[in-house]
């Protein structure tokens, strides 16, 4: 198995978390010298605070962790493109490398609707890689959201 899948698994785990807690199954891990240094799933619900997602909980936790707001020498695994937010906390953490699993077509932020973390007028550019256990991501939120749609019948 490739390094890049066996953390995007982690970063699956944690999405499967916020699955069991009725929340948008989105997971992040950010890594830095081969080791997880932190994670975060989706806790929009639970704390209701719009800001919860999972890669914002990833980067305070790693920059507590880490005891620096600069994170240029990690990465970060999530199961679906960053959004706007979270790119631009991204690009602010100077992280060094987004890995992503399914393209968000609606609010993607790294590529798919704009390109926050390659915007030529910013001071920091992300290295980009996507479709990393593509399908596995993208069928955890098509489940999450056919369950949602079915209670609402």
């Amino acid at each position: 198995m490739k390094v890049h899948e066996i953390y995007m698994r982690e970063a699956i785990k944690e999405a499967w978390k916020a699955f069991g807690e009725d929340e948008v199954p989105v997971g992040a891990v950010i890594v830095q010298n081969g080791k997880i240094i932190s994670r975060g799933h989706n806790q929009v619900e639970r704390l209701k605070d719009p800001t919860a997602h999972a890669e914002m909980i990833a980067l305070t936790s790693a920059a507590n962790y880490l005891e620096t707001k600069w994170l240029n020498e990690a990465s970060v695994y999530v199961t679906i493109e960053p959004c706007s937010m979270c790119a631009g906390a991204l690009v602010l953490a100077r992280i060094r490398n987004i890995y992503f699993g399914a393209s968000d077509p609606k609010t993607g932020a790294c590529g798919s609707v704009v390109n926050i973390a390659n915007h030529k007028s910013l001071n920091h550019r992300i290295k980009i890689f996507n479709g990393i256990l593509e399908d596995e991501c993208a069928c955890l939120l098509k489940d999450f959201f056919k369950k949602k749609r079915k209670s609402l019948v």
